[in-house]
């Protein structure tokens, strides 16, 4: 169990230019969420600290997309995730956000200091620059290829594919996202962290201190870049959106969102404090202190690099003692993007399954990407939720409370002498907490709640062997032990389940009636104490923790993934380029003519034609089509459509077609006619 009394958890602050999804869950919350959770039942003094991230690029690129103003966009979502994360449940001890005064004032402040002490550069150096829309391209208001990877859609501050952390003008070929045009290079004014400074400073805290307790893809990118070697790195950008700069000189420029976003942690901690009645400060000076950053990979180089690099030039700040960082979650196969709406969103999900918070909680953490990137398919989802969750920890469950009811009218009953496999039961049973604290202790989150099914399963195989529903007419004595042991395991689960799965723990706890402070289990008591649950204890009626999640639940949340999927290659679809231009007498050649078909069978051995006879209104002619796949012979009869008639006939399979009838395609692939509705246009009429 962990010895240390402070604890200042960090999550990464949500950019507010759109909900929260699964991918941000697994990678950032659900764990964060879970040691949070964990520390503060195992006694410790936990700060769990968040807020929306309201600065930098994607907020405004989203409020031109929208046609609003920024401060519309913010305050839309900042609603959204905040309601998100409380209907999930959870439990940050303050939920901030970025425009808040106090935040404002505190990054402010830390710019200043740094400021004053001189550790700025100050540089005038070539920035890119859109002359259409007459401003500076900073960060994502520019794409281009990725120098490290080839992604041709890298932004200015990052490329999304590998994760590389950029500078606008390290893109190759890059293009302005506001008008489209080639940007120019325009002198600009600008401060930079040095941070080929602190080279030393991180080779001896991360690369020598934390060698052997840092997550190996977190520490491999931190010495990645510092062996490449480290450059100074501006925290200042020409934009209209985000804190002012707040030295004289500096107009028209705001601090960058990597320097103003993680003193986003120190702002709300603060504000935080100054709510509870407490002081801000232990929680980020004190050493004693344990601070541990939740991020994701793309993360890592603000987190291990820049923000400790901020926090030692201003001198009076602890380190962050772990930062776990996740890999990505895929959905279905393919990376989760929330430009392509390829995602689960979970505002709605949390609508499409009411009550089954804690199954997501559960598959997700399961399915964690912490060493590798995971993906979340919804039969997966299903499996877990009906074989793990309802099979194994719901059914334990079900039939211990059941059978107490059934049997002593809910009272537990007094055990007589146990077994050696009571002995073994009960003995496994108090192993648990240690070892699932240890796991998660070690940011292992995946085993752990494999180690908490474990527990489930020790109950579920306790009562298979020992099967007091056909003992009860033979040896009722003995079936009082084993329910009484049941029972323990029962109350066990209610406390070791409250980390990731809390609104089960807080239904199981109603069941057994644990819900005084004086009856609940403490964590360390299952190890410790002889007895969880006393005889002579009354429990509730049993109800079910978890349901099935039926095949028709699972498909329509495919169907949505598949209306999405459609939807994106209709917008990704190539317009075909003009053809070569024709001359009026060659468009004067061509003769259209409305015609209707009479007649439509398929073409023998052939997938896609369809044999057609069509009234021209001259007469009437076959014409071979190749629209099988779209259309059932039986439904074009009587159909008007417009015809080229004068075209060259043509051999098709052995049938002379006579004319091309007109179509287009869809954006999602379909194809329809281009066809005069009015009744009063007849066969033969001319189109010009």
């Amino acid at each position: 169990m962990s010895t240390s009394k402070r604890y200042t958890i960090t999550s990464a602050l949500p950019y507010t230019n759109g909900p929260i999804h699964i991918g941000h869950l697994a990678g950032v919350y659900v764990p964060a969420d879970i040691y949070s959770r964990y520390l503060r039942i195992t006694g410790n003094d936990v700060a769990f600290i968040c807020g929306s991230d309201e600065h930098g690029a994607a907020i405004p690129m989203r409020a031109k997309k929208e046609g609003v103003s920024p401060q519309v966009i913010i305050d839309k979502y900042h609603a959204i995730i905040k309601k998100s994360f409380e209907d999930f449940g959870i439990t940050f001890d303050n939920y901030s956000r970025t425009s808040a005064p106090i935040h404002h004032e505190t990054a402010s402040e830390f710019f200043k200091k740094l400021y004053d002490d001189g550790k700025f550069i100050e540089e005038t150096s070539e920035q890119l620059y859109d002359p259409e829309a007459d401003q500076f391209l900073a960060d994502r208001f520019v794409i281009g290829t990725c120098p490290k990877c080839g992604h041709e859609e890298a932004y200015g501050d990052q490329c999304e594919n590998c994760g590389s952390s950029l500078n606008a003008t390290d893109l190759i070929n890059p293009k302005s996202t506001i008008s489209g045009a080639k940007p120019t290079l325009k002198q600009t004014k600008h401060w930079f962290l040095p941070l080929d400074q602190y080279e030393d400073f991180l080779k001896e805290w991360v690369l020598v201190g934390h060698k052997k307790d840092w997550k190996t893809n977190v520490y491999g990118q931190i010495k990645s870049w510092v062996d490449d070697g480290l450059r100074p790195r501006a925290v200042t950008r020409d934009l209209d959106w985000g804190i002012p700069v707040p030295v004289e000189g500096a107009e028209g420029k705001v601090l960058y969102v990597w320097f103003d976003a993680p003193i986003g942690y120190i702002s709300s901690t603060k504000e935080w404090a100054e709510r509870e009645g407490k002081d801000w400060e232990p929680y980020w000076k004190d050493k004693n202190t344990k601070l541990v950053h939740f991020i994701g990979k793309d993360n890592i180089v603000f987190h291990c690099i820049i923000f400790p690099s901020m926090l030692k030039a201003e001198g009076s700040y602890i380190l962050p003692e772990n930062v776990p960082a996740n890999e990505f979650l895929n959905l279905e196969g393919n990376k989760l993007s929330t430009s392509k709406n390829w995602a689960v969103w979970l505002h709605e999900y949390l609508e499409d399954f009411p009550g089954k918070q804690d199954v997501l909680r559960y598959v997700l953490t399961a399915n964690a990407p912490e060493t590798k990137d995971n993906d979340f398919t919804w039969k997966d989802f299903q499996d877990k939720n009906n074989n793990e969750l309802v099979n194994n920890f719901g059914n334990f469950v079900n039939r211990i409370v059941v059978l107490t009811n059934k049997y002593y009218e809910g009272i537990v009953p007094t055990p007589n002498e146990f077994s050696e496999v009571d002995l073994q039961t009960l003995t496994a049973l108090r192993a648990y907490p240690n070892v699932i604290g240890s796991s998660i202790e070690r940011y292992r989150f995946r085993e752990a709640s494999q180690e908490l099914l474990n527990v489930s399963r020790l109950g579920n195989k306790y009562l298979a062997d020992e099967e007091p529903w056909k003992l009860i007419k033979t040896d009722p004595e003995r079936v009082k032990t084993i329910m009484y042991v049941g029972l323990q395991i029962a109350s066990a689960l209610a406390t070791l389940s409250e980390p990731f799965l809390p609104f089960t723990s807080q239904k199981l706890k109603n069941m057994l009636a644990l819900t005084s402070s004086d009856l609940e289990v403490q964590w360390n008591e299952i190890t410790d104490k002889e007895v969880l649950l006393v005889a002579g204890h009354k429990i509730e009626k049993g109800e079910l923790l978890f349901s099935k999640i039926d095949d028709a639940d699972i498909q329509k949340q495919l169907d949505k993934l598949e209306a999405t999927k459609k939807a994106n290659e209709a917008e990704n679809k190539i317009v075909e380029p003009q053809k070569d231009t024709a001359t009026f007498e060659d468009f004067t050649k061509m003769d259209l003519r409305v015609g209707t078909i009479v007649e439509a069978e398929k073409m023998p051995k052939a997938k896609k034609l369809l044999v057609l006879k069509v009234d021209t209104g001259i007469n009437t002619r076959t014409i071979v089509s190749g629209i099988a796949e779209h259309f059932k012979p039986q439904d074009l009869i009587g159909k008007k459509v417009t015809v080229l008639v004068n075209l060259a006939p043509r051999k098709l399979r052995g049938v002379e077609s006579e004319g091309m009838i007109l179509m287009t395609e869809t954006p999602d692939g379909k194809l329809v006619f281009l066809n005069p509705d009015e009744e009063s246009v007849k066969p033969g009429a001319v189109i010009s």
